[in-house]
């Protein structure tokens, strides 16, 4: 069956044609819910609901854009829910430089870097995920959440900096490491 032929069924409720949906996209929307959960349970919650919210309101995909996109955004809102009680700190400085990072692939797994990611606080996780993991803009961040671009900037410019600490952190102790 053809993702269109799949979607129809979805739309009629038929739990086979959901469980393709599944099938073809958990794999894919795990790694977003990943990047906005604190830990490997939060992000199986978030995909199990996110898959829920997104059968209940198929019948709203109307076909135009791609399924993907659209199933996306109700993940990521979903994920997003979870944490519409938390402070965002405000700005203070509206000249806050960009934090370069920089990752030598050979030095940082994937899987290290994805964990520091969850271990940020959850405003800077949410904002750093949103600009740099999904590219959305600050002004489409502090329409989402709710708050100023220059609270966006302020807490992606935190979250760089808890970041580049840690990985120079470990690179430093790769370093030391190696030279014994």
């Amino acid at each position: 069956m053809s993702l269109e032929e799949i979607i129809a069924e979805c739309k009629k409720n038929h739990p086979k044609a959901q469980e393709q949906l599944y099938q073809l996209f958990a794999k894919k929307f795990f790694g977003v819910c990943l990047k906005y959960s604190r830990n490997y349970d939060d992000a199986q919650d978030n995909l199990q609901d996110g898959f829920i919210i997104s059968f209940k309101k198929i019948h709203q995909y109307s076909g135009k854009g791609s399924f993907e996109g659209w199933a996306k955004r109700i993940l990521i809102n979903n994920a997003l829910l979870r944490f519409k009680d938390i402070r965002f700190l405000e700005i203070i400085d509206d000249s806050i430089a960009e934090v370069a990072l920089e990752i030598e692939e050979e030095n940082i797994s994937l899987e290290y870097l994805l964990q520091i990611i969850q271990e940020l606080p959850d405003q800077y996780r949410i904002v750093f995920s949103l600009y740099v993991l999904d590219g959305y803009s600050h002004k489409e961040i502090s329409e989402m959440l709710k708050i100023s671009t220059g609270t966006t900037k302020s807490n992606l410019y935190r979250a760089r900096l808890i970041l580049k600490e840690k990985i120079e952190k470990i690179t430093a102790f790769k370093f030391e490491s190696s030279a014994k």
